[in-house]
């Protein structure tokens, strides 16, 4: 299993597609994924294009759907919901379509979406995801990144480096590192794999929510690792269903 980490969805190779994909972007859209999959939601669809979303989400029955969305780490206005992985509680998202945008996350899905095996990753089903990885077995593995705005994010990095470690410590004689940007992530989840949410806090986009106001349950749950036994995996482009 050659595995390879992108930052960013740019840094993606034009024209490759690897046997499969992990998608990352911790604060929050892989996050919020993760938790709406586990309490009950029929599937979570992710747009890059908020115009898109809209005229898809039309087409569903409005009691059965929810929009959720933010842009610079605010909730979108109209929408239901914004991106926080804490308020997608069960008695909210149980049996809808969530229909999501984000200012990261779903870019970064958009550019993967080609790819047959896609799922997301987050640190709460960090070790569900690696499970899922190491009974598939790929060939070819690309984990990315979400980033801020085309830059490089501390904590999708952090992530990356949890399930490679996972996956290293599992298979060493299959699983390989392949580039040094998995390389370095793996020795920053060294680095702060016993506080992982101080890692959250002190990155740059944790420090630009916490500037936006009160987002300690937001950290919390974003930090807690290995919680959950879901598998985000897309079932139809852009669809997102739990595995």
């Amino acid at each position: 299993m050659q595995l390879a980490y992108f930052h960013v969805a740019a840094d993606v190779p034009e024209g490759d597609r690897p046997d499969a994909a992990v998608v990352i972007d911790v604060l929050r859209a892989t996050t919020t994924i993760a938790w709406a999959l586990h309490n009950g939601a029929e599937a979570v669809q992710t747009f890059a294009d908020l115009d898109i979303l809209k005229q898809v989400a039309a087409q569903w029955p409005k009691p059965s759907r929810l929009l959720l969305g933010e842009r610079g780490g605010k909730r979108i206005d109209g929408f239901d919901l914004g991106n926080s992985p804490v308020a997608v509680l069960p008695e909210l998202v149980a049996g809808k379509r969530l229909f999501m945008s984000t200012t990261n996350g779903t870019r970064s899905l958009q550019r993967v979406r080609e790819v047959g095996r896609l799922y997301t990753l987050a640190l709460p089903n960090r070790r569900a995801v690696a499970e899922k990885l190491l009974r598939d077995q790929p060939a070819q593995l690309w984990i990315v990144g979400s980033g801020w705005e085309g830059t490089y994010s501390l904590e999708d990095s952090l992530a990356a480096g949890a399930l490679a470690s996972l996956l290293l410590d599992a298979e060493p004689d299959i699983a390989c590192v392949v580039n040094d940007e998995l390389t370095a992530a793996l020795a920053l989840w060294k680095q702060w794999k016993h506080d992982p949410e101080a890692c959250l806090r002190q990155a740059s986009h944790g420090q630009r929510l916490i500037g936006l106001g009160d987002h300690d349950a937001d950290f919390s749950c974003c930090a807690g690792l290995d919680q959950l036994s879901v598998v985000p995996i897309q079932v139809e482009p852009g669809v997102f269903c739990a595995y």
